[in-house]
């Protein structure tokens, strides 16, 4: 992963394929303290849930993964690798997801996250996702476990 990423460097989404699930998992241990496994990621994409990367010239720097279920879906997991952070990419990202979402007839999407985690949660509520409840527990911590915060977004309300 190049450190040289500039915001004007070319970024495309595509559909993840097990090709990707490598570079996927570097992107994940780069981002997280208790990352997936690449088994997670193969899962994943065995499963049939909407997955897919982002690619900032040429280089897997990103991805995201959601499942589907009738009219909700659950943003499991997005991701965009540390030296390409505030530049945009997760809002692309997201807003891809967001747009199948609406393709796939879904009528909300929920996703969980870190409390601490201050920079997602903005992003999440500046396309209007609100603070739906709280997972006591839900994720692996230093000192044990950490509770998470569930956000959603009704998709009609992004229009």
């Amino acid at each position: 992963m190049s450190a040289s990423i500039r915001p004007e460097a070319q970024a495309q989404t595509r559909a993840m394929s097990p090709a990707d699930v490598y570079a996927v998992a570097e992107v994940e241990k780069s981002s997280y303290q208790f990352p997936w496994s690449i088994g997670i990621f193969r899962d994943c994409l065995l499963a049939g849930y909407y997955s897919q990367v982002l690619e900032v010239s040429g280089v897997v720097s990103g991805y995201s993964i959601m499942s589907v279920a009738g009219t909700e879906a659950h943003l499991l997991n997005i991701c965009v690798h540390p030296s390409c952070q505030r530049l945009g990419y997760g809002r692309q990202l997201l807003n891809s997801v967001l747009l199948r979402a609406d393709e796939l007839g879904v009528e909300q999407v929920f996703l969980e996250v870190r409390p601490s985690n201050d920079i997602a949660i903005a992003l999440y509520e500046s396309v209007g996702f609100k603070l739906v409840g709280t997972h006591l527990s839900y994720y692996q911590a230093v000192d044990g476990r950490q509770d998470a915060v569930i956000y959603a977004v009704s998709i009609s309300s992004i229009h």
